[in-house]
This record gives structure tokens, C-alpha cells and sequence, in this order.
């Protein structure tokens, strides 16, 4: 359970940090702490359940690419977790550089708080 929290509040504040660092992905104005924790918990969910469903589907693109199709998914998954919360992304461009950067944030995070 301790570890499940700790990624919450991980990927939150990676959210958090990437809307403060990259305006194309921010959150709606008027959200507060709970619309970050949900988007945070969400992000966590669908990189956990759909990121790989999507991450197989698309193999022989990823292998024709090297893996570089990887960010186009990973920008889907974004923008999905955008549409469902308070995050607004502008565009499908901003969502994979938004997606990008988050993930570049979250292995931060990860190696500063590892256990």
C-alpha cells in the first residue's frame, strides 16, 4: 500500500512539474489538489493497463521504427488521460513531447526517491 501511494504522489507531481515546465500540457484553470491526485492515479492506471495492450498492438511498428513509436503511444495514452481529467493538452504533437518530458520527470523522481 506504501508503495502504491508513493507512486501517486510520483506521478503527480511529475504532471504537476511538466504542466509548470511545457505549456502545451497544463491543467484547467481552477483545478486543485484533487484533480492532480486523480489525474496522477489515472496517468499511473493507464501507463500500467493500456500503455502495454496498446505497446503490443503496435509491435511491428515499433520494430520497423526501433522503437521510436513508443512515444507516439505513450502521447496517446497522454491525451486519453487528458481527455478523462483536468489536464488539457493542445494537440496530438504537444501530447507526445508532453509525454516526452514526463517520462524524462518520472525517471528523475524515481532515481531521487528510490528505495
Amino acid at each position: 500500500m506504501r508503495g502504491l501511494l508513493a507512486r501517486l504522489l510520483l506521478n503527480t507531481l511529475a504532471l504537476w512539474f511538466v504542466t509548470l515546465a511545457y505549456p502545451g500540457v497544463r491543467f484547467d484553470p481552477g483545478a486543485g489538489l484533487l484533480d492532480y491526485l486523480v489525474a496522477g492515479a489515472i496517468w499511473g492506471l493507464a501507463n500500467a493497463l493500456l500503455r502495454p495492450v496498446l505497446l503490443f498492438l503496435t509491435l511491428p511498428l515499433n520494430l520497423l521504427t526501433l522503437g521510436l513509436f513508443t512515444l507516439v503511444v505513450n502521447g496517446v495514452v497522454l491525451y486519453l488521460v487528458a481527455e478523462a481529467t483536468a489536464l488539457s493538452v493542445r494537440g496530438f504533437g504537444e501530447a507526445v513531447v508532453g509525454a516526452l518530458l514526463l517520462s524524462l520527470v518520472s525517471l528523475f523522481l524515481n532515481w531521487l526517491f528510490r528505495d
